[in-house]
């Protein structure tokens, strides 16, 4: 272990954290529920939160949704940038 990781702690890997939002949705497709997901809101939630980390961005401009397509279920996310700022 480091002495940069001692002084501030370590941060969780961003694989491991995606690599655990992929098993709750394998999980969810495999229990061939019809219901409405509930953890679209918190998957929304968090998006905004990252996104919001590095560009400035509506919350109301990004949108994720769950379809249903043959046998598959497809997660859409749909995310509105800002117009770049032209250099004067």
């Amino acid at each position: 272990m480091s002495l940069f990781s001692l002084i501030f702690g370590s941060k969780p890997k961003t694989a491991t954290i995606a690599k655990e939002r992929l098993q709750l949705i394998i999980a969810h497709e495999r229990s061939g529920q019809n219901t409405k997901p509930d953890f679209l809101p918190a998957l929304q939630q968090e998006l905004i939160a990252v996104i919001s980390k590095y560009v400035l961005v509506n919350p109301d401009d990004i949108k994720v949704s769950l379809e249903k397509q043959g046998n598959y279920e497809v997660l859409e996310v749909n995310i509105v940038l800002p117009e770049p700022v032209s250099a004067r």
